[in-house]
């Protein structure tokens, strides 16, 4: 059926044309709108964004700068894996990362979130009644530690010491170990050993007494918490949103 009549120099409807057109006509306002909103919505911060990050960085770094955007943006999703390994984040097809600078592979985009770290080695009070201070990382052989158990490789974590630009990594002894730092601190915490943790993590409770630092001048900063992701990946206006909110200014 014939719904248009065409001459050289116009486009009208026919009788047939023009009933249809009363009879939709209405609705291709609606379509107009619903499209423009589409065209609207691909430039406009909008899906999911999945992260893996270690616990520590996503409680002091990553979730205080977040909140602080995310309401602005009601479309954004950000999905958090809080993990402590060292996770392929292409095969798992997460987005992006959080790691210590020294963690982040080099193929990668690496975007700094914090300033530079110190570790810290600590103990209670109630500790140091019993044990002298350890004056040089080799002390530690006569302490109770509380070791890490690195979640992707399986073994225990060396503490890592440097003086004068001389490395020293010592395999620390005690009677428990974990594999979360937040279980770590609990444990250095009620005097059961010493502890070697972020800074960040125990400086509240050297301040408050609860804790005592030792080591202090064997534990030079070195590059903090870096969000990365693969090189080749096309930042979605969704993506970008999350990188300015957590990039390190200074």
């Amino acid at each position: 059926m014939r719904l248009l009549t065409r001459t050289t120099r116009s486009v009208s409807p026919t009788e047939a044309g023009e009933r249809l057109l009363q009879s939709i006509g209405g609705h291709f306002d609606g379509i107009d709108a619903e499209l423009a909103a589409l065209s609207e919505l691909r430039d406009k911060p909008a899906g999911t964004v999945r992260i893996t990050v270690g616990g520590n960085a996503l409680e002091a770094i990553v979730w205080p700068r977040l909140a602080r955007v995310l309401p602005d943006y009601p479309d954004l999703r950000v999905e958090f894996d809080a993990s402590y390994g060292l996770k392929d984040i292409v095969a798992e097809r997460f987005d992006a990362g959080v790691r210590l600078g020294e963690q982040v592979e080099k193929d990668m985009v690496a975007v700094r979130i914090s300033p530079d770290v110190r570790m810290a080695v600590v103990g209670a009070p109630g500790y140091f009644e019993r044990r002298a201070q350890p004056k040089t990382p080799q002390d530690l052989t006569g302490h109770d530690c509380i070791n890490f158990r690195l979640p992707t490789r399986g073994g225990l974590y060396a503490w890592e010491f440097e003086r004068k630009g001389r490395p020293l990594n010592v395999r620390v002894e005690g009677q428990l170990v974990f594999n979360h730092a937040d279980h770590i601190l609990m444990a250095a915490l009620d005097g059961f050993g010493l502890a070697c943790l972020t800074e960040d993590m125990v400086l509240a409770h050297v301040e408050a007494g609860r804790l005592v630092r030792v080591l202090e001048d064997w534990c030079p900063p070195f590059p903090g918490y870096h969000l990365y992701y693969p090189s080749r990946r096309q930042l979605s206006p969704a993506f970008a949103v999350v990188v300015e909110a957590l990039r390190y200014r200074g």
